[in-house]
This record gives C-alpha cells, structure tokens and sequence, in this order.
C-alpha cells in the first residue's frame, strides 16, 4: 500500500526543482504548448530548469539571482509562432494542477497567484495597442483564470 502525505508549502529550491521538472514534462508532452518548448523553442529541460528554478527562486523567496529578461524568448516565440490566449490557459492550467499536486499553503497559492498574472501581462506584451487596449478595460483576451473559474463555481 503507498502511503500519501499531507501536502506542504513549497519550502525552497529542492520542492522548486522537483515542481518546476513535474510541471515542464507535463508541458512538453502537452498537445497545446508542448510544441512551443520543443519544436519551436527547442528547449532542453536540463538547460532550461535551472534558469526558470532561479526565476521561481527570485519571484517567492528572493533569493536567487535571476537577471535575465524574462520575456524576450517568449517574444521571440510569438515571432516564430503566435501565442495566444489558449496556450496562455493551458499554461496556467498545467501550473496550477502541478502546485496543487504537490503543494499547500501561502507559497504555492502565491505561485499560482503568480503564474496568473505573469500570464497575463505576457499576453498583454505580444499583443500589441489592441491587447492593451482590452486589458486597460479589464479584459484578458478570452483568458480567465483558473481561480476566477473557481470563484464563479462557488457562487
């Protein structure tokens, strides 16, 4: 019988790299996104997971140090292939499950939280006057958030 545990809060770089590698297999394989990181990209996951582990590190903890421009590959991806609102969903859909595969408390709801909003201001970046024009007018695009889902749901 396996026994499960009580998830936890992410506590450091080991549940970062252990999240982030659960999280990217999951995206590569995706049918949606999955060919962004390996056909157009290219990216090699062990290249790649310990740039975005100090991403991460930065975003919750402060303390890695991470200085590079965190959306000119995403630019160069929309040149290559337009992103849109879609695969910005099945992004934010993937991170959530994978935190919430793993972890509970104020860190990871602070990850998703996170996640939801580097996603939608990447959209707002690629897409020009008119995608910064909806979202001054508190549009997403056709994006909503998983957690907004879930606050519909619970109304």
């Amino acid at each position: 019988m396996r026994e499960t545990r009580e998830p936890t809060d992410i506590g450091g770089r080991d549940d970062l790299d252990v999240l982030l590698r659960r999280f990217y297999t999951a995206a590569f394989a995706d049918p949606l996104i999955g060919p962004f990181f390996t056909e157009v990209a290219g990216t090699d996951l062990e290249v790649h997971l310990p740039r975005i582990t100090d991403f991460w590190e930065r975003a919750l903890f402060r303390t890695a140090a991470y200085g590079r421009d965190a959306f000119a590959p995403h630019a160069a991806l929309h040149s290559a292939r337009p992103l849109t609102p879609a695969h910005f969903g099945r992004w934010v859909q993937l991170w959530h499950a994978a935190v919430d595969g793993l972890h509970r408390g104020p860190l990871a709801d602070r990850a998703k939280a996170m996640g939801e909003r580097i996603s939608v201001s990447m959209m707002k970046r690629l897409g020009g006057p008119g995608a910064e024009a909806e979202a001054a007018s508190g549009g997403t695009g056709g994006f909503v958030p998983l957690a907004a889902l879930a606050l519909r749901a619970a109304a």
